[in-house]
């Protein structure tokens, strides 16, 4: 989600079908958008960092380089890790989830989690609002990105998904580089987030956002990089594996939550972009995700949930998986 201000501001318009058996089809005519609560892991034991997590700058956010118009986003913004407005029944997740993926051997991979925003954004303007170069033009250094209504903000949503999904990671052999934990006052700036993937000799990154549209607008989307040969970025040789990793995220971000492709922008849950620093300067092939609308209802009582939230970490760690076993 983008913002240039203190504020959380709402992206502007940028970003399975559940199989059902014949014995139910009568309770499931509205397809995935039937929810029924399931639960297949632990997701508190997800958000955890695991020990010897290493740190570094990395690439950059989609929500924090491209603000919407018009954009003016309610509630307070909420502490790190305490949300505030997280439903205290949650949400129930979408039914008939798939099996998580069979264990992969990961060890020897590197893979870098991007965390968008920052939950001390909010208290340092200046620092991100500071202009940087991301090749075809300049961006803020980082935003504030938006929230729910509630107040549940994205960089808290953030944090929390890339957590549970560096658990899973981890635990299949691969080393996990987060370009902040929620250990630093603000930021990185765009243009570092983007640095990580090439300084921790990262196989592959990923750049974790929500979106901020306005509320009529439900669904996620896969943002995924254009060409962009411009000042010092040259993003050629990421473009067409880049790609592949959209597609195979897009299919295994829907499978696992059930959340349907975005109806406000892209097409078929993917977009491409040539605007946003972290795509434009990575180094090595990179995606960002929106996991969903903010703004929406529906889509923010998903996301307050968290064992929805375990669905989308299962997604995200899958599909990764998959992207690097087949490479």
């Amino acid at each position: 989600m983008t913002g240039p201000t203190s504020r959380p501001p709402r992206r502007s318009a940028l970003l399975r079908a559940t199989t059902v058996v014949a014995a139910v089809v009568p309770l499931c005519t509205a397809g995935w958008f039937g929810w029924r609560a399931l639960d297949h892991s632990d997701p508190a034991a997800a958000t955890a960092a695991p020990p010897g997590t290493v740190q570094s700058g990395g690439p950059a956010s989609a929500s924090p380089e491209a603000p919407p118009a018009g954009s003016t986003p309610t509630g307070s913004p909420s502490t790190a890790g305490t949300p505030s407005g997280t439903p205290t029944e949650p949400a129930v997740a979408p039914g008939d989830t798939p099996a998580p993926t069979a264990a992969a051997d990961l060890t020897g991979r590197t893979i870098v989690l991007d965390p968008g925003h920052n939950p001390g954004n909010f208290s340092h303007p200046t620092e991100i609002n500071r202009q940087v170069d991301v090749g075809n033009g300049h961006k803020e250094c980082d935003t504030t990105g938006t929230e729910t209504d509630a107040g549940y903000t994205e960089a808290d949503y953030t944090l929390d998904v890339t957590r549970r999904a560096r658990a899973l990671l981890t635990a299949r052999g691969a080393k996990v580089v987060f370009t902040q934990d929620g250990d630093r006052p603000w930021g990185p700036c765009v243009d570092e987030r983007a640095r990580a993937g090439a300084e921790a000799r990262a196989d592959v990154a990923l750049s974790v956002h929500a979106d901020g549209a306005p509320a009529s607008g439900s669904g996620f989307h896969v943002i995924m990089p254009a060409k962009v040969v411009a000042g010092k970025a040259d993003n050629s040789a990421i473009v067409e594996p880049s790609h592949r990793l959209g597609l195979v995220l897009r299919d295994s971000f829907h499978a696992a939550t059930g959340e349907p492709y975005a109806d406000y922008i892209a097409k078929e849950g993917l977009d491409t972009r040539s605007d946003l620093g972290g795509l434009n300067l990575s180094a090595v092939p990179k995606v960002f995700i929106e996991c969903g609308n903010m703004r929406n209802s529906a889509d923010a009582r998903r996301m307050t949930d968290p064992q929805w939230r375990q669905h989308a970490a299962q997604g995200i760690a899958d599909a990764l998986t998959a992207f690097l076993t087949a490479h």
